[in-house]
């Protein structure tokens, strides 16, 4: 058997196995998700990137995170993957219940694909993806369909580290699209895909409210525009404005974006 030297700086962003507060059912469309109130973040106190920080998710929705470089976007879902310590909160519960980002039990209900992630360097993506479903305590799927689909067929076997950055990021993503979490985070996925892979990426967004609820970053409007049900527009670290159903338009996003950066 080949020897594995592990990575662990990012371990599935804290790696689950287990579990504590309940968790089981299937949530009904519409029902809160998840609700942050008036969240904090910070890499260094004297500058804070998330402040006064509220929003919230629904059961089995798409909802897109849009800012400038630099408005928090990749902090925010670094925070929801126990990645970052260094936050406060009113409130943040799950389900409607009080939960602890870094717990095992909330851990097991998401799964984050970050824009640029070198962990697991030397494992082939099989390798990886039969680790992810072991520590989430499943049975290893059949991602066939996925793989074709991302045309990723000739790099099964092959070390991530070897990869290119693309290909990189299409192992992450058919992890995540294999594994279905309740809640699956996605930072910039459209980074770094050709164009056929963006493709059939968007067809797997909008897929996955069969399943449970996405949350992308992304600076892309199109990846927004085709694929959100809500659209939070993030500035100055808090949420600015939100678009929802026939208000997700192009121009009117783009607009948004444009008085953020007249400020």
């Amino acid at each position: 058997m080949r020897s594995i030297s592990i990575n662990t700086s990012r371990r599935l962003a804290a790696e689950p196995k287990g579990g504590g507060i309940t968790l089981e059912g299937e949530g009904k469309m519409g029902e809160t998700l998840l609700t942050v109130e008036n969240l904090s973040a910070w890499y260094s106190e004297q500058k804070m990137i998330l402040s006064g920080f509220s929003f919230s998710l629904v059961e089995h929705e798409v909802a897109g995170l849009i800012g400038l470089n630099g408005a928090g976007k990749t902090t925010f879902l670094k925070v929801l993957s126990g990645l970052l310590p260094t936050f406060r909160s009113d409130g943040i519960c799950f389900r409607g219940a009080p939960v602890d980002f870094r717990k095992q039990d909330f851990k097991l209900c998401r799964y984050t694909v970050f824009a640029e992630d070198n962990s697991f360097s030397y494992f082939t993506f099989r390798e990886y993806l039969a680790y992810v479903c072991a520590a989430y305590g499943k049975e290893v799927p059949d991602v066939s369909e996925l793989v074709q689909g991302f045309h990723f067929e000739e790099y099964t076997d092959t070390l991530l580290r070897e990869l290119s950055t693309g290909n990189r990021k299409k192992a992450f993503l058919i992890t995540a699209f294999a594994l279905k979490p309740r809640l699956l985070l996605l930072d910039e996925p459209v980074n770094g895909l050709d164009f056929q892979s963006t493709e059939y990426l968007y067809q797997q967004i909008l897929g996955y409210k069969e399943y449970g609820t996405v949350l992308f970053s992304s600076h892309i409007l199109e990846s927004i525009t085709l694929t959100s049900d809500r659209v939070f527009v993030l500035e100055d670290g808090k949420i600015r404005q939100t678009f929802e159903g026939g208000q997700i338009n192009a121009a009117d996003i783009r607009e948004a974006l444009h008085d953020e950066n007249d400020r």
